[in-house]
């Protein structure tokens, strides 16, 4: 089996490798209609500072959506060239996407969210927010002031009336949009504005054509259900439901669930069996 482990390594240091030197060396000229790399973090990168958002802008390319929070931390990273914008962008996922998987499963998950890392989303980050979350609920301050809608994933503290995590997640979101706030009163006007105009806008081409007034009330049910069993994988998959728009790529999120069972799993791969543990990313040992 060490050849096998040895093999499953080497591939996801070769493909993340590869990854990063090609999309660096293809992100310019950037070609909107092209699908080429870092189609989604263009906005983030491009998006005027002063005027993010533009009405119907949703579906459209290099469309802004998230918090002036977010954008306002990406700052550093908007002054670079977009080729080198585009490097340490995916450098960063890649990182993440390592942390969650390990090296036995960095290959295979590479293949698995590659939609999503050659579109520079940030759905990798919300799968890492949820595996945090559970030791660190501030953590989903990232969905609040993202995509909003994954964050009904706080539920599961409401089921397990773990109010202190509710309350630290409150905290530290609050803290975010007062400082937030302060720079730029008038961007947060136009976001909440944004959110308004485009709550009909959970289907748009290329999209899984169910809207969110159908998965949002599932993604509930997943949710509480999980929670009243402490099943913990299942918490990316009811994230993964209340997506606002659900892409193809958007099923990058079961990295988390990955990360949560990642013991079971290797074990599975590498033939050795296994115990019914998950295993916790953040300690780095094993549950019962």
């Amino acid at each position: 089996m060490l050849l096998w482990r040895r093999v499953l390594v080497a591939c996801g240091v070769v493909l993340s490798v590869a990854l990063v030197i090609v999309m660096t060396v293809t992100a310019e000229p950037f070609e909107p209609d092209a699908l080429g790399p870092a189609q989604d973090a263009r906005a983030y990168w491009a998006v005027p500072r002063d005027a993010p958002y533009q009405p119907g802008s949703v579906g459209h390319e290099s469309a802004y959506l998230y918090s002036p929070a977010f954008l306002q931390a990406l700052t550093p990273l908007r002054v670079l060239p977009w080729p080198v914008f585009v490097c340490i962008w995916t450098v960063l996922l890649l990182l993440v996407l390592r942390w969650l998987s390990g090296p036995l499963l960095f290959g295979p998950l590479i293949v698995l969210t590659f939609p999503e890392l050659w579109g520079g989303n940030i759905t990798i980050l919300l799968a890492a927010m949820v595996v945090v979350g559970f030791r660190r609920p501030g953590a989903w301050a990232l969905a609040l002031l993202t995509k909003v809608t994954p964050a009904v994933g706080l539920l599961w503290f409401a089921v397990r009336r773990e109010w202190r995590a509710l309350v630290e997640a409150g905290v530290a979101t609050l803290a975010i949009v007062a400082v937030s706030f302060v720079v730029a009163p008038e961007l947060w006007r136009d976001w909440i504005d944004l959110l308004r105009s485009s709550t009909g806008s959970s289907t748009v081409p290329g999209s899984v054509p169910i809207p969110l007034l159908v998965r949002l009330p599932v993604a509930a049910l997943v949710i509480a259900w999980a929670a009243r069993r402490d099943i913990r994988w299942l918490l990316p998959i009811g994230v993964l439901l209340a997506m606002p728009v659900v892409w193809w790529g958007s099923f990058a999120l079961l990295a988390g669930s990955v990360a949560l069972e990642r013991q079971r799993i290797e074990a599975w791969i590498l033939g050795a069996g296994g115990s019914r543990s998950d295993v916790d990313p953040v300690r780095g040992t094993a549950t019962v």
